[in-house]
């Protein structure tokens, strides 16, 4: 599995494991604007990777954890990528990032 997708902002989280012994489920929000939590805005759209050992960040360079919600947030994106193998996420992209 590996698409790409063309939005400002996304948000990584998980939901609880399916069986005791399994993986947990990755849920990934996708989002036409950034800074989404703090608008409470719905996300155009929502990607649940089942069975999921853990996610793999490259190529991005400004990422924020929110530990108040458990949860990633990666904004100033151009495009991002999503690709399963097995039961690892990777997650790469193009950011448009301010001069700072």
């Amino acid at each position: 599995m590996e698409k790409t997708y063309q939005v400002k902002s996304i948000v990584i989280s998980r939901k609880p494991r399916i069986k005791e012994s399994g993986f947990k489920t990755a849920f990934i929000g996708l989002f036409k604007e950034n800074n989404p939590h703090l608008k409470g805005d719905a996300p155009s759209d929502v990607l649940e990777i089942a069975e999921t050992e853990k996610i793999r960040i490259h190529e991005l360079r400004n990422v924020s954890y929110y530990l108040m919600g458990n949860d990633i947030v990666i904004n100033n994106l151009e495009e991002v990528k999503i690709a399963k193998e097995g039961n690892i996420v990777t997650i790469t992209g193009k950011q448009d990032l301010p001069d700072n």
